[in-house]
């Protein structure tokens, strides 16, 4: 996927904002902003977006950008802050449940 297509560069991304990103097969898919987590060691914010979650759609897809919505080159790193996203949503889930 190449990075995105943004009317704002350098803007930071907000929750619930949209993303276009360009696949590498020439489809667009947009993706929303579901979640921002700031790292405290190296003081980076990471955005964690969303493709086809509640319509219908195929599984949703996950990517993780920089603040400003470019895509995460190390894998691994991107890897680990979802992981920790969804960890952090589902407690947030179990705790209004309760």
């Amino acid at each position: 996927m190449s990075d995105r297509n943004s009317p704002t560069p350098n803007k930071p991304l907000e929750l619930k904002e949209f993303l276009t990103i360009e696949t590498d097969d020439g489809r667009s898919l947009e993706f929303e902003v579901v979640g921002t987590l700031a790292d405290e060691e190296s003081g980076e914010t990471y955005a964690v977006l969303v493709h086809g979650s509640d319509e219908g759609e195929d599984e949703a897809e996950f990517i993780v950008t920089d603040s400003v919505g470019n895509l995460l080159e190390d894998d691994e790193l991107a890897q680990e802050i979802l992981d920790e996203f969804l960890l952090f949503a589902e407690e947030s889930d179990e705790g209004a449940s309760e």
